[in-house]
């Protein structure tokens, strides 16, 4: 199966984000986005064992 590549702006327009998509949109690596999810310092929506980052959330962290 072909991977479906969007931009950061189809990514953000939706409420919430995977976690993969968070590091795509903050260009940082996995270990580094679970230290900033672990510590709060980003929140997230878990369903099951999947986290979900909320796009306002992932936006305020970006504007600091």
């Amino acid at each position: 199966m072909a991977a479906i590549r969007v931009t950061t702006k189809e990514v953000m327009a939706k409420g919430c984000v995977t976690t993969e998509e968070a590091i795509r949109v903050l260009g940082c690596s996995r270990t580094t986005l679970y230290d900033l999810l672990d510590r709060e310092i980003l929140p997230c929506l878990r369903v099951n064992s999947c986290r979900n980052v909320p796009v306002a959330a992932l936006e305020k962290y970006v504007e600091q």
